[in-house]
């Protein structure tokens, strides 16, 4: 008797069921897909439309390195003229295409002339030499709101050996613009293909 009780406590202590409890059901509670695929989960992702090949931080942003460059006009004209030289023409288009490259950046067209004649009547010539790039500007797609004119007459004469070369090259419009952008800095992968 004594070994069926204690068969039975046995039993009861070390009981066998025959039933396994269901494991618990995990809720998932943030949002663990990478839609970007840049290997930040969206819910720690702070930059969400980063492009494919983006080198990105622990917050899944790009890392930008910014760039710029620099591009000048300088058209030299006839003496009391504000006709440009055809010669200046692909001067003025290599302009628009910057201008178009860097949509952000705007021109400050700076008209000159040669200290010959009436000082007043300089002025009105170095704003018309201006204004006739500006308008060459606007003929290439360039939008008239970019673009400023200003004429300083015969104020800043260029120095040069003679008076003769000195007029030459009075007789002026110049600009200087320099556009700049970020650019993304992009991973190396296998299918990367190295620029000659």
């Amino acid at each position: 008797m004594k070994y069926v009780v204690t068969g039975l406590l046995a039993l009861s202590l070390f009981g066998c069921s025959l039933s396994v409890p269901q494991p618990p059901v995990a809720k998932q509670t943030k949002n663990l897909f990478d839609n970007d695929s840049d290997g930040v989960i969206n819910q720690r992702d702070h930059c969400p439309k980063t492009p494919i090949d983006a080198v990105v931080d622990n917050n899944g942003c790009p890392t930008y390195v910014d760039s710029s460059e620099e591009n000048k006009i300088h058209v030299l004209f006839a003496n009391d003229s504000s006709v440009i030289p055809e010669s200046y023409m692909q001067n003025i288009s290599d302009m628009s295409a910057f201008l178009s490259k860097y949509p952000k950046t705007h021109i400050e067209l700076k008209g000159y002339a040669s200290p010959v004649g009436n000082a007043a009547y300089n002025v009105a010539l170095s704003e018309r030499r201006a204004s006739a790039i500006r308008q060459a500007l606007i003929n290439e797609g360039v939008t008239p709101s970019r673009i400023k004119t200003v004429g300083f007459g015969d104020t800043d004469p260029v120095k040069a050996l003679d008076v003769e070369e000195s007029n030459t090259l009075s007789r002026r419009v110049v600009a200087q613009v320099i556009g700049s952008q970020g650019n993304v800095v992009k991973e190396w992968t296998v299918y990367t293909v190295r620029e000659n």
